[in-house]
């Protein structure tokens, strides 16, 4: 979940992207499922300011830094993509 409270994320291992949905008072409006640009996303990660998600993809070793739009969750790639052999897990740690 986003920091804000206002959106749901989730990974599809299936089609390799990242499902976005909109919190709307109980319920959960689809936004989109943006690709991952790599192969089965095993984990993803938002930063502490839910300004960034790193999308983890085991399958093609590699993890990809996605800019949210604080407005609409939705996910757009940075152009940062890091090479990792076979990435599983990824968390943020306190300064």
């Amino acid at each position: 979940m986003h920091p804000s409270g206002k959106f749901v994320y989730g990974s599809n291992r299936g089609h390799n992207t990242i499902a976005v949905f909109r919190v709307k008072g109980e319920k959960l409006e689809y936004v989109e499922n943006a690709p991952t640009q790599g192969k089965t996303p095993r984990n993803f990660a938002l930063d502490p300011t839910g300004q960034y998600l790193l999308a983890e993809n085991s399958g093609s070793d590699n993890i990809v830094v996605f800019k949210i739009d604080q407005k609409t969750g939705k996910l757009t790639p940075t152009g940062d993509t890091y090479e990792v052999g076979s990435p599983v897990c990824i968390r943020f740690l306190p300064i």
